[in-house]
């Protein structure tokens, strides 16, 4: 079972809604609503919250999402009722996780508000009850509340059933370009795979446009696709207005191999209540492309609940808390609250409901709670306040025997086989940790759990002296066992040898990036905890390690969580400009800016890039300059996960710019946008082909290392580590979440080094041939805390390595963080 100080479910998925009734007017064609592909975001309902006709809610195995899953008793008949709501009528997608731990087939038929869309669906056998799988239906459903149940059809009963992520396709409304005002150009049909009656072929001069009139019924956030063809070689891009406004100039429309080949443009506007005019015009002699048709996909409701009241803990017992908080209001309805223990997703509560008993909590344990609150459009709130609180000491105060007979087997340059005697409770064995001293290096859980377990993350050429203890579900920790000692054989490729405090004196140092000559660096600190409250930035020398102020950057704001002063990156140009590039977060969210910094100190402030979303927790934040000379940031979802998914969205992402905060050229989508489907990304670093490589921050299940390609989709919220859905990127390496919750990334000699917050290690990860990584080894563990930043020195097979102790997690003293520098031989 997977302690729920974990990150709870990763997949936070939301409902994207559609504009409704969007009209014809004028001329147009009239094309009626229809359903767009199914690339909507879904939304979680976990099985433990649904209505079950008989059976337990049980824990007993592990990999489940939420707090549980649903174990029905084993009869003809019996069912589970999940509630679910869509934004819009339309085609809807159950995925249904289950698990089969018999080697038969269980059937279930499978209905949607009464009629039944999968009768004696299978659910095949999963290898064991600790494995999950997909069972996928669709069936067309009603604006609102729709039900879903699935009952057994044979004496086994149901499955396992963990949760069901139901999603509805967006409407949207398709107008012809052959059917619009057009300015300079002509309607033609002289080339093949087009829609409607024919195309617009612009005239080749700049000024020549086609205006689209749309009718919608509700004001709110539209989604406009361009769908052209473009034979030539170069881009031909255009202005993009909405009755008179601009908004998106120079929208590139590159070639598309042939005049028979068609591709997609797609920008995020906000569109009027009733009449609107979207007017797409050339801005170059080569006139604009070849357009065939302009898709609206409308969320009519852009506006998120209010933020909710303050919570309160009430009913306090060792394994539950019952949280009251005030309600939020919203312009349309209100459909569910997340709370969250820090950055991890702790429960959800459907409905209007302002209360909810958090269960299968740990004794003596202390939970910050923060209530998030969404909308069936999957808008969320900002978060609530914090209610701090503290679980009731167990009344179980019987530790397990200890375990005995520890040997070990199978001996590697990162890893080991080790095996031992079972412990005995008298209320029962929930976990046994394999330690060094007292520092955890990694647990096996279950009920029992396991007796032997491959140690994975050993240091190569390192000496080794292990032991097991056993624990029980009040926390209780048995004596140790024997010990095991050896010495792992050597490995290549370089590893850390030496390591020394280079700076102390820090609070929550977060960004770190040297100047482009190698002699300093400038090191942010995230949170405001420092006196005079406000956001510092220094410099610190490459010798002697003395660090000085050398200013503040305004407009920050902190989160109470994971925002604040973020990312730095000097401009590869810094001797002749003096710019350096800082990411904040703002009163409005996230922002990227620029300053000026003349060796000693900063001025001006420029805003660069603002429309990335905030929240108290998943933020990004981390800049740098990649081998092309242009900007990379890292952007967080925002707690929503549906952001990651949408390519209009600047929030789950990792973006690229020039200088002055405009896409790069070569971007794929002729915006900022580099790659998407992203959670919480924070480390990124180039190997020596010059390939990206990132860190990323999982949920409940698996944290991430990837090679991040231009254009490609790393999964959220569909995917938490390998899931091999089709055009989603599996990670190259991946972790358990209490293992990494990684943050920086830095490669030295084509070893990437990942620094791990809450398992308090840095990582090693070779990179080999082709683009497979090397088994990762993991050293310091448990022994200077939570690690944040890693950096290369210029010059040097060393890297610099920063704690953030003193955050929330950590609780340490301000300024009892550090700066370490490693060397790696």
């Amino acid at each position: 079972m997977r302690s729920l100080l974990q990150r709870g479910t990763r997949r936070s998925r939301v409902v994207t809604t559609a504009v409704a009734g969007l009209l014809m007017a004028g001329l147009l064609t009239t094309v009626a609503l229809q359903a767009a592909p199914a690339s909507a975001a879904s939304t979680r309902y976990e099985a433990e919250n649904c209505t079950m006709s008989a059976g337990t809610v049980d824990a007993n195995h592990l990999n489940y999402s939420g707090t549980g899953f649903a174990n029905g008793d084993n009869a003809v008949g019996n069912y589970l009722e999940c509630t679910v709501t869509a934004a819009n009528a339309g085609p809807g997608t159950f995925v249904i996780r289950y698990s089969n731990g018999t080697t038969a087939n269980r059937t279930a038929d499978i209905s949607v508000n009464g009629t039944v869309v999968a009768a004696a669906a299978a659910f095949d056998p999963t290898t064991n009850w600790d494995t999950w799988a997909d069972k996928t239906v669709t069936a067309n459903v009603n604006a609102g509340s729709n039900k879903i149940r699935i009952t057994a059809t044979t004496a086994l009963g149901n499955v396992n059933l963990d949760y069901v992520d139901f999603s509805v396709a967006p409407q949207f409304v398709d107008y012809q370009a052959e059917d619009a005002a057009i300015s300079q150009g002509t309607v033609a049909s002289n080339h093949t795979g087009y829609t409607g009656s024919g195309f617009v072929d612009y005239t080749n001069v700049a000024g020549s446009y086609v205006e689209f009139t749309v009718t919608t019924a509700t004001a709110g956030t539209a989604q406009l696709t361009f769908r052209y063809a473009n034979g030539t070689t170069v881009n031909r891009p255009m202005d993009i207005t909405v009755n008179g406004n601009s908004a998106k100039l120079d929208l590139a429309f590159g070639a598309t191999a042939n005049w028979d080949t068609w591709a997609e443009q797609t920008i995020s506007v906000t569109l009027a209540a009733g009449s609107n005019k979207v007017r797409a015009t050339a801005t170059t002699t080569g006139g604009g492309p070849n357009l065939d048709r302009l898709r609206v996909t409308g969320q009519a409701d852009s506006t998120p609940p209010t933020t909710p009241g303050q919570p309160s803990c009430s009913g306090i017992t060792e394994n539950s808390i019952g949280l009251s908080w005030g309600a939020s209001t919203d312009n349309v309805s209100v459909v569910g609250y997340d709370i969250y223990h820090d950055g991890n997703l702790l429960a959800q509560s459907a409905g209007t409901a302002t209360s909810k008993t958090l269960a299968g909590l740990t004794p003596n344990t202390q939970y910050r709670l923060s209530v998030f609150a969404r909308d069936a459009a999957g808008n969320v709130s900002l978060s609530s306040a914090q209610a701090i609180c503290t679980t009731a000491q167990s009344t179980d105060v019987s530790a397990p025997s200890a375990p005995t007979g520890l040997t070990y087997s199978n001996l590697m340059s990162g890893s080991v086989t080790l095996s031992w005697t079972a412990s005995t409770d008298d209320r029962g064995v929930v976990a046994y940790d394999v330690r060094v001293g007292t520092t955890v290096v990694t647990s096996v859980n279950g009920t029992p759990p396991a007796t032997t377990t491959t140690v994975t993350a050993l240091a190569c050429n390192t000496s080794y002296t292990l032991n097991a203890v056993a624990r029980d579900l009040a926390g209780n920790v048995s004596g140790q066992s024997n010990t095991v000692s050896f010495t792992t054989p050597a490995c290549s490729g370089g590893v850390p040898s030496a390591i020394s405090t280079y700076s102390g004196g820090w609070t929550i140092p977060w960004g770190t990036y040297f100047a482009p000559d190698g002699q300093s660096a400038l090191v942010t600190e995230r949170d405001d905890k420092v006196a005079g409250g406000q956001f510092r930035v220094y410099k610190l020398n490459t010798t002697g390690g003395g660090k000085t102020l050398v200013g503040t950057v305004p407009n920050v704001v902190t989160t109470d969580g994971e925002g604040g002063l973020l990312g730095v990156a000097f401009d590869p140009n810094w001797a002749s400009n003096h710019f350096v590039y800082f990411m904040h977060t703002a009163a409005e969210g996230n922002r990227i800016v620029r300053m000026t910094y003349n060796g000693s100190s900063l001025s001006g402030y420029t805003t660069l890039v603002t429309g990335i979303a905030k929240n108290r927790y998943h933020n990004g934040g981390r800049l740098a300059f990649g081998p092309d000379g242009y900007l990379y940031a890292t952007t967080g979802d925002a707690q929503t996960g549906s952001n990651a998914q949408n390519k209009n969205s600047l929030n789950g992402k990792i973006l690229r710019m020039k200088t002055d905060g405009t896409p790069a050229p070569g971007n794929p989508f002729g915006t900022l946008v580099y790659s998407y489907g992203h959670r919480n990304p924070q480390g990124i670093a180039w190997d020596s082909q010059g390939r990206l490589w990132e860190a990323e921050f999982g949920n409940s299940l698996y944290d991430e290392l990837n090679l991040i390609k231009p254009g490609l989709n790393y999964g959220w919220p569909t995917c938490e580590g390998t899931c091999s859905v089709a055009g989603m990127e599996n990670p190259k390496r991946q972790w358990s979440v209490d293992q990494a919750s990684p943050s920086g990334i830095a490669i030295v000699r084509d070893v990437v080094y990942m620094g791990a917050l809450r398992g308090e290690r840095l990582w090693r990860i070779p990179i080999l041939s082709g683009e497979s990584t090397g088994t990762p080894s993991a050293y310091y563990v448990g022994t200077y805390g939570r690690l944040r930043t890693v950096t290369k020195v210029p010059g040097a097979d060393a890297f610099w390595l920063s704690t953030t102790n003193c955050d929330n997690n950590g609780g340490a003293a301000n300024g009892s963080d550090q700066i370490m520098r490693v060397t790696v031989t």
